[in-house]
């Protein structure tokens, strides 16, 4: 039996698995390698990487250090969680593994425009179809840019994109906006441009990207992707955890849910999707679950 089970081996997760097994702690991360962070093909924001670093180079990096420290790691999906008295059985490819707590650090699937695996990759690759204005807004500085989605999420976003440059347009994907009046004064005040779907068609080139409308066609230097998401956190609920309207799960403020032994950090909690800010809500719940554990049974070192 595991002290602990990290359920999601991205930044959160690993960030707990580390500091986890460096206090002395049995700790399985459990991983399905479909996470957002190895997917970046730089980031410029995590402090200490004056260069960047990608993504895939920081969650290797990272799963060096946990295995360091005598964290394991396992590579498949873990399709259930249960509770049985003070200890949990996550089921992982039809074998169990028994822990005292869990951190759920699953984090969210991005819904993604209308293209295939194989060309999203290349545009995701390129820097031509982007999802996160705070992660690299900068680097689309005075470019003409094209945000994709509808609604409060997708207005918001294009507005947040205009302290970047003056060439934003918003486009519905499948029909009409969304939008209020309001909200489309708004966004000509602003000189914002925006278009109804649907989006018939996007073409790739090695610096820009296109989106066919039946009517027109647009060229961007990159598109944005603000279509929403789906907050990965079944596991969660299937347990009774409460969750927020949106699906994300609960927690105190030492990042433990309403499920005694359960916690959660990273992008399936609310708050901002940073790997700065689930590297530091998975420094707390490791923190919290060693302190948990120790009230349980007090840790001492022989």
């Amino acid at each position: 039996m595991y002290d602990c089970v990290v359920i999601g081996g991205g930044p959160a997760g690993l960030t707990a698995a580390i500091y986890l097994a460096r206090f002395h702690l049995s700790v399985i991360v459990v991983d399905h390698c479909q996470g957002r962070a190895a997917s970046i093909p730089i980031t410029y924001n995590l402090a200490g990487f004056p260069e960047g670093i990608p993504g895939r180079d920081l969650v290797r990096r990272m799963r060096i250090q946990a295995e360091r420290y005598g964290a394991h790691l396992r590579i498949s999906e873990v399709t259930s969680l249960k509770r049985n008295g003070d200890i949990f059985i996550a089921t992982a490819n039809d074998e169990f593994i028994v822990a005292r707590a869990v951190l759920l650090a699953s984090g969210v699937v991005n819904h993604r425009p209308p293209m295939s695996d194989e060309r999203h990759a290349d545009a995701l690759a390129k820097g031509l179809i982007r999802y996160c204005p705070v992660c690299d807004g900068f680097e689309i500085t005075d470019k003409n840019i094209g945000v994709l989605g509808t609604g409060e999420r997708a207005f918001n976003e294009a507005l947040f994109l205009r302290s970047f440059t003056s060439r934003i347009t918003l486009i519905a994907p499948e029909g009409a906006h969304d939008l209020i009046g309001e909200q489309l004064l708004t966004l000509a005040r602003y000189r914002i441009e925006s278009f109804a779907g649907p989006v018939a068609g996007i073409e790739l080139e090695e610096d820009k990207i296109t989106v066919k409308l039946t009517d027109r066609v647009l060229t961007f230097a990159s598109i944005y992707a603000a279509m929403g998401s789906d907050v990965r956190s079944e596991l969660a609920a299937a347990l009774g955890a409460t969750r927020t309207a949106a699906g994300c799960v609960e927690v105190d403020r030492h990042q433990r849910t309403t499920v005694t032994g359960l916690y959660a950090a990273g992008d399936v909690v609310l708050g901002l999707d940073q790997i700065s800010s689930a590297m530091g809500q998975a420094s707390v719940a490791a923190t919290t679950i060693r302190n948990d554990l120790c009230k349980q049974r007090i840790i001492l070192r022989s």
